[in-house]
């Protein structure tokens, strides 16, 4: 069983790099990188409801009423992440955001299996994964100082910005931990995939409805969606897979190599997504500190899996 999920969440985290380019064209059709993330969300909730109901599990469901109420909060995280984003890109970049959500990911994923808190299996403290822990973060700083368009001046007025960005990368291994949990009070795995993305569609909306309050938020316009290619809609589908594989791998190989691989996965596919301007993104130039940089992701990933 841990084999298969080697080679699942580094596709998982892969998919997180289409989900990107298909939210692009999502958020240029709506005009409202918000309105897009909601309804995103929204599919993909419906598309995890339709398999649970297909596989015969919908109806682990009706345990809901029993179990701990924070065992089903785990999809407000997405909303937490995905505002942050609207926030960060602005002020620190796309490509120093995207380092520190990695940061902030492998050092909660740490943490998570260090303590063994939010139903994780309590792992020791080994040098190997300390090591390899280590080598994701330097390949993290190496990736982001490998864009040349990633200079950013890390003063103490963005400090608060830099932390947000830490935060919003920490409550994802959160989130997946706490649908560990929820499966297993139903013991359904697309079922706890349609509830986390209920719950983040929930959170998606308050957050829509408290932009539309503010005079600088873009206003959503839906008359683009009928020109938007058909691959924009992939989002929900790259989204699904990922939570769902997430929460159930991270019983089996433990949070650091889960988030881990995902996270070398998303950076991998960006790679080839950067370098040939997939899915109408800009072609970038890739340089070896950031090839170095995945490099170094990978060999630390491996650190942490093998021992």
């Amino acid at each position: 069983m841990e084999a298969v999920f080697v080679p699942l969440s580094l596709l998982a985290g892969g998919l997180l790099a289409v989900q990107a380019g298909a939210n692009t064209q999502l958020s240029k059709a709506t005009g409202s990188p918000v309105a897009a993330t909601t309804i995103q969300v929204s599919i993909a909730g419906t598309l995890l409801l339709i398999v649970a109901a297909v596989t015969g599990t919908v109806f682990a469901l009706g345990s809901l009423p029993g179990v701990p109420w924070w065992h089903a909060i785990g999809g407000i995280a997405t909303a937490i992440y995905v505002a942050s984003t609207i926030l960060l890109f602005p002020r620190l970049g796309a490509v120093v955001t995207v380092g520190l959500f990695i940061a902030g990911q492998m050092l909660t994923s740490l943490g998570l299996d260090v303590l063994g808190v939010l139903g994780v299996p309590r792992q020791p403290l080994a040098i190997a994964t300390l090591l390899g822990t280590l080598a994701v973060l330097v390949g993290a700083s190496a990736i982001v100082l490998g864009q040349k368009s990633a200079a950013v001046e890390l003063s103490i007025k963005k400090l608060g910005w830099i932390l947000l960005a830490l935060l919003a990368g920490a409550v994802l291994p959160a989130q997946g931990a706490i649908n560990g949990l929820l499966r297993s009070d139903i013991g359904a795995p697309f079922a706890v995939g349609a509830v986390s993305f209920a719950v983040a569609t929930l959170a998606m909306v308050l957050v829509l409805l408290i932009t539309l309050g503010l005079a600088s938020a873009p206003k959503p316009q839906l008359g683009g969606l009928a020109k938007m290619p058909w691959w924009g809609w992939l989002g929900a589908f790259c989204g699904a897979t990922y939570v769902t594989t997430v929460f159930t791998a991270i019983p089996v190989i433990g949070t650091a190599a889960a988030v881990g691989l995902t996270v070398a996965g998303q950076q991998i596919a960006s790679l080839f997504v950067d370098r040939h301007g997939w899915f109408r993104l800009p072609k970038r130039e890739i340089s070896r500190l950031r090839y170095a940089g995945v490099g170094l992701l990978l060999i630390g990933v491996a650190l942490i899996q093998i021992f």
